[in-house]
């Protein structure tokens, strides 16, 4: 049976953004850091050697492949910043129109730095991600 890489783990998210190269990049991590923690109301944890999420979820699919995963989060790549949302989300587009200069990939966000974007708008898809995914998910 398949078994999911990105777990939640132990990392230091202070450590992990600590060896971002690029100091804009680092900074912009730091400030995602902030508004996602703020917005959520979650701890930040590694997720993988590379993500971090807030929340989590338990999910099962009509195949019967189940497991957990974040509610949210980012990552600061070195070809960007890839912010994580809940896919499914039938508002989600909606939202995005007004997000900022952006990417979209099936379940990630790109942008190459916040200012690029709409902060208010950030936190509106992290909130109706959080609730989208506790609704679908959690039966809250």
């Amino acid at each position: 049976m398949y078994e999911l890489k990105t777990k939640e783990n132990d990392g230091n998210v202070i450590e992990f953004l600590e060896k971002v190269d690029n100091p804009k990049k680092r900074d912009d991590a730091y400030k995602l850091l902030d508004i996602f923690t703020e917005t959520t109301g979650y701890k930040a944890k590694m997720w993988g050697t590379s993500i971090i999420g807030f929340g989590s979820y338990h999910y099962k699919y009509k195949s019967g492949h189940e497991g957990e995963f974040l509610l949210v989060g980012f990552s600061p790549r070195k070809a960007s910043l890839s912010l994580y949302f809940a896919t499914g989300d039938p508002d989600r587009e909606e939202l995005l129109k007004d997000l900022g200069k952006h990417k979209t990939g099936k379940a990630c966000v790109y942008v190459n730095k916040l200012e690029d974007i709409d902060l208010e708008v950030l936190k509106t898809l992290i909130k109706q991600s959080v609730e989208f995914l506790q609704k679908t998910y959690l039966g809250e």
